[in-house]
């Protein structure tokens, strides 16, 4: 958003919780944006961003629950499905969900309907499989896990909506593992990504059983551009810090 603002010459703030890492927030404010920090996780933010700053001559971008958010995810199927690639599984992150909405649109559209979807969260911010396993659109009491990029303590009605209509596998990993896995692939491909992505890298690290039959299997990566040497090494200590003996 901040960088579209620029781009636009239209003023952009950025509202985030206090749990937001200050190299991110560095990163939106060097694109000219004016950032607020406000509340210990997502909602937080969002209903202060909706009090305070959404007002009659604005308007508020929501980060995962809108149709056109979920446009842009959607077009990640379309460019895939351009390179003639036909994947037989898609494996992607889930925090509020509109990257899940997006991609299963996507598919749709491209006629890949029946391509299941493997949605990974990391303990502490399975909203996801809490509702799937609940029967019922729940809501987490808190975030407790390093990723907090996927801290929506529940997903949208759409994402929700999505597990009765598509086959959509959640699976839940530790920090742990999310964070190894971000340290296997910086290793392997040079690349550095945050808990959030590492989540679904480990699912891949680990083969799940709806996974390990696949042969063209697309994993949707994003979330890096914070990432440091040093948040990696901290997010490491913190995750083994927390995460359970044998987990």
């Amino acid at each position: 958003m901040a960088f579209a603002g620029r781009r636009l010459d239209v003023p952009v703030t950025v509202v985030v919780p206090e749990t937001t890492k200050p190299r991110a927030i560095e990163l939106v404010r060097a694109e000219g944006a004016g950032v607020v920090q406000h509340g210990r996780h997502w909602p937080a933010a969002h209903q202060h961003a909706l009090a305070e700053h959404a007002q009659e001559n604005t308007a508020y971008i929501h980060p995962f629950d809108d149709p056109n958010i979920w446009e842009g995810h959607a077009s990640v199927i379309d460019e895939v499905c351009a390179e003639a690639v036909r994947p037989d599984a898609v494996v992607l992150s889930v925090g509020g969900g509109g990257l899940l909405c997006g991609v299963v649109k996507g598919l749709r559209r491209n006629d890949l309907g029946d391509v299941p979807v493997l949605a990974v969260e990391t303990r502490g911010t399975d909203s996801l499989s809490a509702s799937a396993r609940a029967g019922r659109h729940v809501e987490l009491d808190g975030i407790s896990s390093v990723a907090t990029s996927l801290g929506a303590t529940k997903v949208t009605e759409r994402a929700y909506a999505l597990l009765s209509e598509h086959e959509i596998v959640p699976r839940v990993v530790p920090d742990a593992k999310a964070v190894e896995a971000c340290r296997r692939f910086l290793d392997d491909h040079r690349v550095s990504v945050e808990p959030a992505c590492g989540a679904s890298l480990a699912a891949v690290y680990e083969p799940d059983a709806l996974t390990q039959d696949k042969e063209d299997l697309l994993v949707i990566v994003c979330g890096g551009a914070g990432v440091t040497q040093e948040l990696l090494a901290t997010w490491r200590e913190q995750a083994e810090a927390t995460t359970p003996p044998g987990s």
